[in-house]
């Protein structure tokens, strides 16, 4: 119990010493032992390190998740050290209700149909979705949080510990000064009645005093310089361990974005592949009309934009196709275009013909397209010069 009771008075002691010398700093009464250029420079670069990456952590877990609430649950389950519950997606939510009102609305029907369709698309999207934000998660938002919740309170806490040696240090000089100044005082001073033998007595014993007071000032000095350096010297280390956390961090952003990529990716095809789908019901439940808009609304895109919208010619009842592969290639060569009815068309992207019945397309180039009695609303027939050949309507924009 006395041990303890003497630790406590020890402990309020040194922090009542550091409350004064803190004190005095900040009103100018004491000087303050600064650090070097360098050691202030890896204190900034730490600190701009740790503000931006808590401002990119916030942020990305907005973007995989901008409910504010889903984000506080699954922060309540991190810290209870809980499972997760898996969340269904937004895509995924609205293929369920999709695929709900189909069922009571008609399968059969052509409105059942295209929201059965639309809900298989939605469902992939969310599945992808859902592959994103895992990935994401562990490969970015996970480094982050590791360092924000590791490294970085290691080194706050070996910036507080040093702080508090410094502030130790500094005391010990002031206290060192003073008592250098005392001792100074009460040897060049003689007292005021130099006749009478007490008080060269007392003179001489307050010089010893002070000096003996001066020793420790300075040994408690020397302890003090030594923590110090020992204290900065470990704090540095962390410090230039930044360096080492922007190449983890690097890393890590190369990671996301290539998540990133590989889900707009399969989002693209997944929508692609569903606008051909809708594309030829729509040929087959409004025969006879254009699909898309006869105008572009907006000036042509490049080769890589993925939303153009596909135009096809007014066509007869949808049938399976033009002819059997052999005899396609005879009938296009002996075919002769309509007297009206063709038109231009640009090329959005390349396209391999499948078989000699089939036009192949490079991209951004000029055709033109018209179409036959009896085709398929997805083809549409393509003329390039000599040659002539079945071109897919999701390929062209048609100009005029």
């Amino acid at each position: 119990m006395d041990f303890n009771m003497k630790k406590l008075a020890s402990d309020a002691g040194i922090f009542f010493t550091r409350a004064v010398q803190f004190t005095e700093e900040k009103f100018g009464q004491a000087e303050k032992t600064e650090l070097d250029a360098h050691f202030e420079n890896l204190l900034t670069r730490a600190d701009s390190t740790k503000n931006w990456t808590e401002k990119i952590l916030r942020q990305t877990e907005v973007l995989l998740q901008p409910n504010p609430s889903a984000r506080v649950e699954e922060f309540l389950y991190e810290k209870l050290d809980r499972k997760v519950p898996s969340r269904v997606t937004n895509g995924e939510l609205l293929a369920q209700y999709m695929a709900e009102a189909a069922s009571e609305l008609g399968p059969t029907t052509p409105y059942g149909k295209t929201l059965i369709k639309v809900a298989e698309a939605e469902k992939r999207l969310g599945g992808a979705e859902r592959d994103f934000i895992h990935t994401a998660s562990i490969n970015f938002l996970t480094p982050l949080r590791n360092f924000l919740e590791g490294d970085w309170k290691t080194i706050s806490k070996e910036r507080r510990l040093l702080q508090n040696r410094r502030l130790d240090l500094d005391a010990c000089k002031a206290r060192l000064k003073k008592a250098k100044a005392a001792e100074a005082k009460a040897t060049t001073v003689p007292d005021f009645q130099e006749t009478r033998p007490r008080n060269y007595i007392l003179s001489a014993s307050a010089s010893a005093l002070w000096s003996d007071e001066v020793d420790k000032a300075e040994q408690e000095l020397r302890v003090a310089q030594t923590e110090f350096d020992r204290q900065a010297e470990v704090t540095r280390l962390l410090l230039e361990g930044i360096s080492s956390t922007h190449v983890n961090h690097l890393r890590c952003l190369h990671e996301f974005v290539e998540s990133q990529t590989t889900y707009y990716a399969q989002c693209y095809r997944h929508m692609l592949d569903l606008q051909k789908q809708l594309g030829s019901s729509q040929g087959a439940i409004f025969p006879g009309t254009f699909v898309g808009t006869t105008e572009p609304a907006s000036p042509p895109l490049s080769s890589t934009s993925p939303t153009t919208t596909a135009a096809t010619m007014p066509v007869g009842p949808s049938v399976a196709g033009l002819a059997p592969t052999g005899e396609a290639a005879l009938c296009l060569e002996e075919v002769a275009p309509p007297a009206s009815g063709t038109r231009k068309a640009r090329v959005l992207y390349d396209y391999e013909a499948a078989d000699s019945s089939e036009l192949a397309l490079l991209a951004d180039e000029l055709i033109t397209v018209y179409s036959l009695p009896g085709m398929d609303p997805d083809w549409l027939i393509g003329e390039r010069g000599n040659k002539k050949g079945k071109v897919p309507v999701t390929y062209l924009e048609l100009l005029s």
